[in-house]
């Protein structure tokens, strides 16, 4: 489970967490708006969303330990490229080129191989410990590179130069892309091998289309699907925390870079306490639960509550609705029990749930980008977050729906 942890953060952290973290900075330096990384997180969407569903089948056939180390080793390239500055056009490409190598040979096997780990009665505690312990190593991370982020800048932070920022910021991809590649050692050298197994259907094209269309039938799957779009939606919205704070607040860039590693330090115990939680009450009640308190804390922000008590109030905020989302991460997929999935057919119930579960990656950004590029100060964030709220109470729908489901197969 550990190398599960420390792999399943790693595939994430060049194209997820210098962003959270380092957002206003990046932007200065790659001489971008928001609107254009949101249009690279879109290509990432778009090509994630068609290597979701091929990925779950090759999951059920193969290897966890060969599938997800070069998976991590393709990842790792790009953070080359990365650390390169490139253009905004070769930025989109990059973001593109990880939408397949984080997920087609990834996602599914992760999912997998943690559902086995929690066995019958421990979904919930399984699932939480993954996101829980990835959030660990996502809050370590963070801190670290902050830290060597602020080592790096002159002491007038305010006054920095652009070649200042952007040498400490490539610092920073440097140390992410030589994590990932001790990810990859770590899971070729420490997962079994599991490709003499019998590790689920292996038939031909016709008898595997089968079984994606015997877990596609299933109602209670296209419920979980919508949860873990809109659950995914608020994930997404912690992107913009750091820009928020420099917007509306005036923060500068390590000040703002200190509010993203903010919600990564709630997440190494929110998906936990949300896994033993829903294991004790229900999985599915938990889920409802959180979606509650998630809409009412994005609603909040949405109105400009955050402003209103200045730093203090946007740090309630900020660990509001990061701790009830990082519950909903380590709760969705812990539902295949109530929705009747076998576990041989795990991983390709993952991928038809992540084909469309994921899509904010697609349509998060761009929107993001263009309310804040269009409304100044913290105006654009604040309808961004009104918007968010309006998803997180389609998902409390899901839920009681999802519960309603559950109850009658």
């Amino acid at each position: 489970m550990l190398t599960l942890i420390i792999a399943g953060e790693a595939t994430f952290g060049l194209p997820f967490i210098v962003i959270r973290v380092f957002r206003p900075t990046l932007l200065d330096v790659f001489g971008i708006t928001n609107l254009q990384l949101g249009s690279a997180f879109a290509l990432y969407g778009l090509l994630a969303m068609a290597a979701y569903l091929p990925g779950g089948p090759l999951a059920d056939r193969y290897s966890a330990r060969k599938l997800m180390t070069i998976a991590l080793l393709g990842t790792a390239i790009g953070g080359v490229v990365y650390y390169q500055i490139p253009s905004a056009g070769t930025l989109t490409l990059l973001f593109g080129y990880w939408g397949i190598t984080t997920i087609l040979l990834f996602w599914s096997p992760l999912i997998r191989a943690t559902r086995s780990w929690g066995g019958a009665d421990a979904q919930g505690r399984a699932f939480g410990i993954l996101d829980g312990g990835r959030g660990l190593f996502a809050a370590v991370l963070g801190s670290a590179t902050v830290a060597l982020f602020s080592a790096l800048m002159p002491d007038d932070i305010a006054n920095a130069t652009l070649e200042e920022r952007a040498a400490a910021l490539q610092a920073v991809i440097a140390t992410f892309t030589i994590f990932t590649v001790l990810a990859a050692a770590l899971v070729w050298f420490i997962l079994p091998d599991t490709s003499r197994q019998e590790s689920g259907p292996r038939g031909s094209t016709s008898e595997v289309w089968a079984n994606v269309m015997k877990v596609a039938r299933n109602r209670a799957v296209w419920l979980q699907m919508l949860i873990v779009l809109t659950a995914y939606c608020g994930y997404k919205a912690l992107d913009d925390y750091s820009l928020y704070a420099r917007d509306a607040f005036g923060f500068d860039d390590v000040q703002a870079a200190q509010v993203g590693t903010i919600a990564l330090w709630v997440r190494p115990v929110a998906p936990i306490v949300a896994g033993l939680i829903g294991d004790r009450v229900g999985v599915s009640r938990t889920v409802l639960v959180c979606f509650g308190i998630s809409t009412f804390a994005f609603a909040a922000m949405g109105v400009g509550m955050a402003e209103f008590g200045l730093p203090t109030m946007l740090f309630l905020m900020v660990v509001s609705s990061a701790t009830v989302v990082f519950g909903l991460r380590g709760l969705y997929f812990a539902l295949f029990r109530a929705a009747k999935v076998e576990p041989a057919l795990t991983g390709t119930a993952a991928g038809i749930i992540s084909v469309l579960g994921y899509t904010p990656d697609i349509f998060i950004g761009p929107l993001n980008g263009v309310l804040t590029d269009s409304y100044s100060g913290g105006a654009g964030h604040e309808y961004f977050y009104a918007t968010v709220a309006s998803f997180m109470a389609i998902g409390w729908l899901c839920a009681w729906l999802f519960q309603r489901e559950a109850a009658r197969s």
